[in-house]
């Protein structure tokens, strides 16, 4: 099995590891896995002393594929107090897979509340593992559960409303240790699988987006989702979550689904 998700071969290549692969084809990517690469090209821009992520904004566009991939990233609106960054992953032949937007702001200059308290954490979990009860890996590896190790406090996959927490086994990009922000995209991207109300074997309902709004940085190595999905009659469905780390609070995400049949 590969050491990471992600190997750096320089001048923004990369090549994806089988650890990257998720649940809908064995070809392409789990949302998480360049939600991460593309946080960690916004985090290697030149620094604006002060400033901090407080949202970034993924549209998937097409199926990410496990293989060569291109990444950029630029500062498209600079600033002191607020800054937009934009990125995109490529495949080698020039065709646009991802395109994100982050936004960065000048944290509160004002007395702020407590972070809500988190879940119970994930030593009161229970890992999950193929076969287990609601999902079953169709492939393997993949990012889940091979690159990523999620433990269920509330619920299951599969079964609604869910709780879990989730930490990196490998490295996001081989010999980098992922930042906290990077370990929170991965996880992010999870909401509507731990949360899902449709059978997989009957259902796509593939998220084509992913928002991510950051109260703070995480802190550790664990991260939570508290998630649910609605899907109203003739609507579009939604998932949405809130996300922990172990001291509390630290941002919200929300993915729109594309729901059909199979």
């Amino acid at each position: 099995m590969d050491a990471a998700v992600f190997s750096d071969l320089g001048g923004g290549r990369f090549v994806a590891s089988e650890l990257s692969r998720g649940p809908w084809d064995a070809g392409a990517q789990h949302g998480g896995a360049p939600a991460a690469l593309l946080m960690r090209a916004f985090e290697r821009l030149a620094v604006v002393e002060g400033l901090a992520i407080a949202r970034v904004t993924y549209e998937l566009l097409r199926p990410v594929p496990v293989g060569e991939l291109n990444v950029e990233a630029e500062v498209i609106r600079p600033g002191r107090r607020v800054r937009l960054l934009e990125g995109a992953i490529t495949t080698p032949d020039g065709e646009e897979v991802v395109r994100a937007r982050a936004l960065q702001v000048r944290p509160a200059d004002a007395p702020g509340g407590d972070a809500d308290p988190p879940p119970p954490g994930p030593d009161r979990g229970e890992e999950h593992t193929p076969g287990a009860e609601g999902f079953t890996p169709p492939y393997s590896p993949m990012f889940a559960p091979d690159a990523i190790e999620i433990r269920f406090v509330s619920g299951v996959f599969g079964n609604g409303p869910a709780t879990a927490w989730f930490r990196m086994r490998v490295p996001v990009v081989a010999g980098e240790e992922p930042s906290p922000l990077q370990r929170l995209a991965a996880a992010g991207d999870f909401g509507n699988g731990i949360s899902a109300i449709l059978d997989w074997t009957t259902y796509v309902f593939i998220n084509p987006d992913l928002t991510l709004y950051v109260d703070r940085a995480p802190e550790g190595d664990w991260i939570c989702l508290e998630a649910r999905t609605i899907i109203p009659r003739g609507g579009v469905g939604i998932a949405e979550s809130l996300i922990y780390d172990q001291r509390g609070r630290v941002g919200r995400a929300v993915q729109a689904l594309l729901v059909a049949p199979r």
